[in-house]
């Protein structure tokens, strides 16, 4: 009987062996080929950094001149002109979908034709000359080529002139 019982622990002590290697080579197994599947997918980084700037441009891509234009000293109520200029780098059609000033003493005009690849168009922008000293108006536009709104800017100092005082004269 004592045979027997050593037999039967023999074999437990058998059993659980090879379940603990084969558990352990399983284990060995699944992050090897883990490993191996990740190092296939990984795609290389370019030169530059960034791998969707390398991409070739399709669609409409909208690029201005400048953002902000400054319109130095201006006299009290006089109407100044600027222009911003808006060109299409991509290779379809550009619309401007919205423009607006920020308040009521700026004036847009632009075309709302499409501009066709490589061609640009004009925003035209007329600030009235309101108000006294610095000044910083902002334009809001939105492409077809961008959700996200640009914000342009002009930017000034309006200068009154004083009148000439009035003088006291006095009785004799």
């Amino acid at each position: 009987m004592y045979h027997l019982c050593f037999i039967k622990y023999l074999f437990t002590f058998k059993k659980s062996i090879i379940m603990k290697k084969l558990t352990t080579l399983f284990f060995v197994f699944l992050m090897a080929s883990t490993f191996t599947a990740m190092a296939q997918n990984a795609t290389p980084v370019k030169q530059s950094g960034n791998a969707l700037a390398d991409l070739p441009t399709t669609g409409p891509k909208a690029e201005w001149d400048t953002k902000t234009l400054d319109l130095g000293e201006i006299k009290y109520r006089e109407k100044t002109d600027a222009e911003f200029t808006l060109t299409n780098t991509g290779n379809e059609p550009l619309l401007i979908t919205y423009a607006k000033a920020s308040c009521g003493c700026t004036n847009l005009k632009y075309s709302q034709e499409p501009i066709l690849p490589g061609q640009f168009t004009k925003l035209a922008v007329t600030y009235n000359g309101s108000g006294n000293g610095n000044f910083r108006k902002s334009i809001t536009v939105q492409t077809n080529a961008d959700a996200s709104r640009t914000s342009l800017q002009i930017k000034g100092m309006v200068i009154r002139d004083e009148a000439p005082k009035a003088q006291v004269v006095e009785k004799k």
